[in-house]
């Protein structure tokens, strides 16, 4: 095997196991050694590619910062209305979370008080910022009441989606969270979403959430 790739390999191994043990145990009682034991690693490799504990935070945080702007770009690509790439957007964050424990271990450091360095933007202010701008969409798409409060309801949405992700965490098995994300989305519908274009947006949540079942 190249020596690059086997170095990409371990160093993907590391950050895997790092995630694993950040969301499970968290970011202050887990140790480098928990690390290196974990990923079957020597330190050696572990400090190869990462100097101290918090570069491998930060790079989970990179990570899962990615995914999300990868989902995001997604969405917008498809020819959806914006309330309906906003809920794609937020069950394709729960699926990754689900299957994988980068997402996870990411949400668990964002709101663990780990510092986020510049120049990657904190996760919920990214999250904040796509919101409003789907919302606003919606609102122009007569998806929402005309006079809804933007940042209100993305504030709202965003605290949210995180609140039942981190309660759920304490609670319930990670697979619970499509049902609880179908709940969320129940109720914000109900409140925001006029009459006539609630069965649209409900049957919709009932589709995503079986399709994270399925698969």
């Amino acid at each position: 095997m190249p020596r690059q790739l086997r170095a990409e390999q371990t160093r993907a191994t590391i950050i895997t196991a790092a995630a694993d043990l950040f969301d499970r145990q968290g970011y202050e009682s887990t140790s480098l050694s928990d690390i290196v034991e974990h990923a079957q690693v020597t330190k050696g490799a572990l400090y190869f590619h990462f100097a101290a504990k918090d570069d491998l935070a930060h790079a989970i945080m990179e990570l899962q910062s990615r995914a999300s702007r990868g989902l995001a770009h997604e969405m917008d690509a498809r020819s959806s209305s914006s309330l309906e790439a906003l809920m794609r957007l937020t069950f394709g964050i729960a699926h990754l979370s689900v299957e994988d424990p980068i997402p996870r271990a990411g949400l668990r450091l964002a709101t663990g008080g780990v510092e986020v360095r510049a120049p990657l933007r904190h996760p919920f202010t990214e999250w904040l910022d796509i919101a409003s701008r789907k919302l606003l969409g919606a609102v122009k798409e007569s998806d929402l009441h005309p006079d809804t409060d933007i940042d209100a309801a993305a504030h709202s949405l965003v605290c949210s989606f995180v609140g039942t992700r981190v309660v759920s965490r304490h609670l319930e098995p990670v697979t619970r969270q499509p049902r609880r994300l179908a709940e969320m989305w129940h109720l914000l519908i109900r409140g925001l979403v006029p009459v006539p274009r609630r069965a649209r947006y409900l049957t919709l949540v009932a589709q995503l959430e079986r399709e994270i079942r399925a698969g």
